[in-house]
Parts: C-alpha cells; structure tokens; sequence
C-alpha cells in the first residue's frame, strides 16, 4: 500500500499558494483493508475514505471508463492493480495530475509542472470531453489563477467548444452547477469564470439571462464602456474588491438583468429595467437552485440600485420608502450588502474605478437615523394601533428631509 498526496495540495505547494485542503490517493489497497486501519467510507460511487484522525479524504486509484451522459455517466475501476499514473491520467487539467509521496518526490507523468511554470491551464488527455462539469471547473480556476496569468490552452477550449456543443452540459445536475458557479464566484477574479464560459458558449445553457446581455449598449455618457454585458463583468470585478462576500458578489452579478428585455427601439435606454429584471432573477435562481439568500438580495439590487445612485434628486419620503421596502430596519446587514452591490455598480465603469462614492455612506447615516426613532415615545404620547407605524414613519420622513438638508450631494 502506498499513499500520495495529491490534486490541489500538491498544485498550490508549488505555486505558493494557500492550501485549503489534503487529498489522498492510495495505491494498492482494498476497502476492506482501509476500514481495517480504522478509515471510514464515505464514497457511494466509487471508494472514498475519512482519516479516522485528520478527516482527509483518501481515495482509491482508480480508473474511469464513460458509459453513459452527464457527470454520473462512469463506469469506475477502483482495484489494488491500478497504478499512480493511471488515476492521474483521469483527472482534468495538468496541474491537478500531480502527486507527492511523504518524502517529498514529485510525480508529475503528465507534465504539469512545465504547464504550472508556463501558467497554461491544459488536459490531461482527450478523455477531458467525457465529463461536462470540467467545462466549469476549467472556467473556475481559470477564474481562481487569472491574477497569476494563467490562461486556457487553445486544445483545451477546443474540446471546452465540442463538450457544449454536444448539449452535455444541459445534463449536469443544477446542484452541481451551483457548487462550481458559488466556488468560482469566490475566487479573486469571479468575473473571468463567466467570461470564459461565453468564450465556449456554455454561458448560454445555464445562464440565458446573464449571456444576452453583451452588444446591448448603454447610454454613453453614464457607461463609456457602453456594452451591458462588458459592465456586468466590471461591477462583479468591483464587487470582488469590496467584498469577499458570495451572496453580494452574485446580486452585481444579477443587477441589470432586466437590460436583455429592454426593445430596440428604446435603446441606448433602459427605462424600468429595474423592475423587470426581477422574474430573471427569479427564473435565474430557480434554474441554479440558489439558496433564498442569494435570490433575495439579488431582487433588491436589481429593484432599487437606480435608487441609491440617484440619491441626491430623492424626496424624503422615497429614501425612507427604499429603506422600509428592503426590510432594512430587521435585516440591516442583508441591507449593507445591497449598498456594496450599489457601491460595486457605480464603480464598475469606464474611468469611475476609483472615484468616491458618498451614497452609500449618506444612506447608512440615514439608516442609524431612523433606527433611534423607537415605538414607546409616540405610546407615551397617546398614540396606539396602527398609527404608531404611521407615527414611525413619518418621523422617519421628517428625519430624513433634516438630514438631507443638512448633508448635500452632488448628483
């Protein structure tokens, strides 16, 4: 039995970066032989064990031979003959072939570590275009390395185009989907994933909303960049500088949806794109099976960013409006991530990366504001029912109107 430290320990040791987790590849060895040494199974489709101390995943080399469609369509040999090179040809990219023994030797049949030096994201072998989920996991760490210069091999996107054009991608599992899409969108450079995708045409088969957006342009005097789908990526950029936050990163990503349903003949404007981009959203979330949190924040930045920005031409009463509408007083948090979503979208144009931007500062002021006006000094006053909410709220405009005389901004 011998035991190699593999996959993305062994990538990250050599490119200094951060590791996140150990994964095992055990050669020679049998389940029952594994659970003996008091390692638990975990792996329904193929052999895959918990260290009874650490909780690493130790797996058993094996190969993987396609029988069917989509990422479950294997047929898996897991048995003692199966040697190191052989599990590591099966893997995706060159970089992610490489193993470790505990002394240190590197075992690198497949060259990755030539690929790692000359940062090409390359396959391993023409298998590559067996399992669909590689398209996305290809996009991932181009996503995840792009700040280190890595880019994809031209073969490698080839067989990228062929896998989409098969339609295999359509068979891959939403939930899956999700996991590469939320990992991707954590990365230091989450815009690069979605815009390797539309480089392949995968953008299309499971984001239809987000892939409709480039060649519809802008007014060019707010976005001298002027194309929706080159502003999209920029706002998700600035996103990832403002937040390491997923939820947030996924609403920039998500706050001009309605764009692509703006008619021809209105364009370069997009009047009431807003509001129409919340059943995208929906349709958006529902397709990826997103958690909640992410479909909410994501329908209060399409709905109300247009708000923020224009924050200087508001009355009172509006301000207070988007503050009760987002359900800013309960969930002043969900709220902060919706100002760094209008923070992300302000700055993600041509020339306005590093400008200011007081709104959000001025609607957290306006937030803290309202939030010390409490129920029991209208009770004292008399007040009861419903016309304590009422009594609230107007405080709350009164407040406001004070506070925007007093702070002016510049449109």
């Amino acid at each position: 039995m011998q035991v190699f430290l593999v996959g993305g320990a062994v990538r990250d040791k050599l490119l200094n970066y951060p590791v996140i987790e150990h994964d095992w590849v055990v050669v020679g060895a049998t389940p029952q032989q594994m659970i003996r040494r008091g390692f638990k199974q975990v792996g329904k489709d193929f052999p895959v064990f918990l260290h009874p101390e650490s909780h690493d995943e130790y797996a058993l080399a094996r190969t993987e031979r396609k029988s069917g469609q989509g990422y479950y369509g294997f047929e898996v040999h897991a048995e003692p003959d199966v040697t190191l090179e052989q599990d590591l040809q099966r893997r995706d990219l060159t970089i992610n072939a490489i193993a470790m023994s505990h002394d240190g030797d590197i075992i690198d049949p497949y060259n990755g570590q030539r690929d790692i030096e000359k940062r090409i994201l390359r396959h391993v072998s023409p298998a590559f275009n067996e399992d669909p989920l590689r398209v996305l996991r290809v996009a991932r760490f181009a996503a995840r390395y792009a700040h280190l210069g890595f880019n994809i091999a031209p073969e490698t996107l080839k067989l990228m185009d062929s896998i989409v054009a098969s339609g295999e991608l359509q068979t891959i599992a939403a939930e899956r989907v999700w996991k590469e899409t939320v990992r991707a969108i954590s990365e230091r450079s989450p815009q690069v994933y979605f815009e390797t995708l539309r480089t392949c045409g995968a953008l299309k088969d499971w984001f239809p909303e987000l892939d409709v957006l480039w060649g519809i342009p802008n007014p060019p005097q707010w976005h001298p960049e002027i194309d929706t789908g080159i502003h999209t990526m920029m706002v998700l950029e600035q996103a990832a500088i403002l937040s390491h936050d997923t939820v947030t990163r996924f609403a920039a990503l998500c706050h001009d949806l309605g764009k692509g349903l703006t008619p021809e003949e209105e364009l370069p404007s997009h009047i009431g794109h807003e509001k129409s981009g919340i059943p995208l959203v929906e349709k958006l979330c529902q397709r990826l099976k997103t958690p909640t949190e992410y479909q909410q924040l994501a329908k209060i930045a399409s709905e109300y960013h247009l708000h923020l920005h224009k924050f200087a031409e508001l009355k009172a009463s509006t301000v207070v409006k988007v503050l009760e509408r987002t359900d800013a007083f309960r969930k002043p948090e969900r709220f902060e991530q919706f100002l760094q979503v209008c923070e992300a979208d302000f700055k993600g144009r041509t020339g306005f990366e590093k400008r200011d931007y007081p709104q959000a500062k001025l609607m957290r002021q306006t937030l803290q504001l309202c939030q010390k006006i409490k129920p029991q000094e209208f009770i004292a006053k008399g007040i009861q029912g419903k016309k304590i909410g009422e009594a609230i709220h107007q405080e709350r405009i009164n407040q406001v109107r004070q506070f925007m005389l007093d702070n002016p901004v510049a449109d």
